[in-house]
């Protein structure tokens, strides 16, 4: 097992080292404004059984959770997802796309919100044709908190009298982001979590055949510096192995970018069950590029959808501030109502408009028939989309993995792995939490007994109606006959 625990700042802000204090296994430091980033990897066979049972089998599995709660980041950990639960999933020789089992583990780990039977019924597939980086399946659900996970975690990973282990999965209930991510190359799985840009609290000590690793570090940029790379410099130290942190600098190619710039996004009112979402650029800045296009990356629950025959009109997308469709996962019905859809939504990336400052775009979504409710309401909740430039780096310029680096998120395999993605930060328009929610008229369960007997009596009404008009036809036609046999 191994633990990599980072405190990253700001460009220009530093730490004095003799500040850090290292007793063997401790390492502890006055607080500084930063992100906290903590990774552990776990070996395989240092899992629960069951969980060694499912990854075994699986090709890859990536799980991507990210807090509702607008959140400031600062460079290298710069990549962003819409709010919630993502999972991107290749399945392998033991483990099909028709088994239960993975979504029976699911269920138990992050809760009974994540509903799914099996990856064939309930997950979209992904275009793995186009790049060999893409995963086969995707899943999201607009999972609000670890709760769940934590709990299991803390039941599965931490003993009885463990009272730091069961402390520390609780603070998972601040953090921003949880990643976790398995593949058949490493045979390990990697959780990774991060906490906001905020005072943080120095502090860290190691465990028994466990190696830890603590780095107080920030953004740099060396004189060699190339364009395509970030700059880290500050000090790393090996618990139970340093006496004193090391002062470290380097440099490594980086496909995620800060634009500097940040967007909004709110349903215009009236919604109705047409409702517009709108996003707002109040300073979309080209960045630096050969070209760089603006995109919008969207997942939609199944309560709500894109229709993509209305978006594949250029005049009508023009209308909108929008210049092209790029991808919309496939199929969506578009008559079925919500309680019927098997699968858990869709994604949309969307190509927009960015000639005029400040830009807006206007993308047109559709709600489902929802479950009645004894209100006669129902609340549809979308999260923010993830908004980004997407541009070409220089030919020959490569990527390799760097410490920071996260892939499989879901947009980045629609693109070439020579993409640069530059992120613009979601801000609310009003309060904390960057989801967007839409009240919806259903059928009121308090009066459906009345709306039963007047459909009845509506039915009744029509079929005498139609019973009187056809008698009438039939005694209207004798009534002719008798008249011509009389003349």
């Amino acid at each position: 097992m191994r633990e990599r625990i980072t405190f990253i700042q700001k460009l220009g802000d530093s730490i004095d080292p003799a500040e850090v204090k290292i007793d063997r296994n401790v390492i502890k430091a006055p607080q500084v404004q930063a992100v906290r980033e903590d990774r552990l990897t776990i070996a395989l066979d240092e899992l629960p059984s069951e969980l060694q049972s499912l990854l075994s089998g699986l090709h890859e599995l990536h799980i991507r959770w990210v807090s509702p709660v607008a959140y400031e980041t600062v460079s290298p950990l710069l990549a962003r997802l819409p709010p919630g639960f993502h999972l991107f999933f290749t399945p392998g020789n033991e483990i099909k796309a028709t088994s239960t089992i993975l979504c029976q583990t699911l269920t138990k780990i992050f809760g009974p919100q994540i509903s799914c039977t099996t990856p064939s019924e309930s997950f979209t597939t992904l275009p793995t044709d186009r790049f060999s980086h893409s995963t086969a399946y995707q899943f999201f659900h607009p999972l609000s908190t670890l709760s769940p996970f934590i709990h299991y975690t803390q039941s599965h990973l931490c003993s009885l009298s463990n009272k730091p282990c069961t402390t520390r999965l609780s603070s998972l209930l601040t953090s921003s982001t949880l990643d976790i991510s398995y593949d058949t190359i490493s045979h390990s799985l990697r959780l990774t979590s991060t906490w906001p840009y905020q005072r943080q609290q120095i502090s860290a000590s190691s465990h028994p055949n466990h190696r830890t690793e603590v780095g107080i570090l920030s953004s740099d940029k060396p004189k060699t510096l190339e364009s395509h790379e970030l700059g880290i410099s500050g000090l790393l130290t090996v618990l139970d192995q340093d006496t004193k942190p090391s002062v470290t600098m380097f440099t490594f190619p980086s496909r995620h970018r800060d634009a500097e710039s940040f967007f909004s996004a709110t349903f215009l009112n009236p919604t109705g069950l047409h409702p517009t979402l709108q996003l707002s650029l109040p300073s979309p800045s080209k960045p630096p590029g050969n070209t760089c296009n603006l995109h919008a990356y969207l997942t939609l629950p199944n309560t709500i959808f894109p229709d993509k025959y209305q978006l594949s009109d250029p005049l009508f997308l023009q209308s909108k501030n929008i210049s092209s469709l790029r991808y919309i996962s496939t199929p969506i019905d578009l008559e079925a109502p919500a309680y019927l859809t098997k699968k858990w939504g869709s994604t949309l990336l969307l190509q927009l408009s960015s000639s005029s400052s400040p830009s807006t775009a206007e993308i047109p979504l559709h709600l489902r028939y929802l479950p009645p409710s004894y209100t006669g309401y129902s609340t549809v909740q979308t999260p923010y989309p993830a908004i980004f430039w997407a541009c070409t780096a220089e030919e020959g310029t490569k990527f390799p993995t760097n410490p920071f680096e996260k892939v499989n998120l879901g947009y980045d395999g629609l693109f070439g792995p020579r993409t640069v993605f530059w992120h613009v930060e979601p801000r609310p328009v009003s309060g904390k939490e960057l989801v967007n929610k839409v009240r919806v008229p259903v059928l009121d369960l308090a009066k459906a007994d009345y709306v039963n007997l007047g459909t009845a009596l509506v039915v009744l009404s029509g079929f005498l109606w139609v019973v009187f008009k056809l008698v009438s036809v039939v005694f209207g036609k004798k009534k002719v006959e008798k008249e011509k046999k009389t003349q």
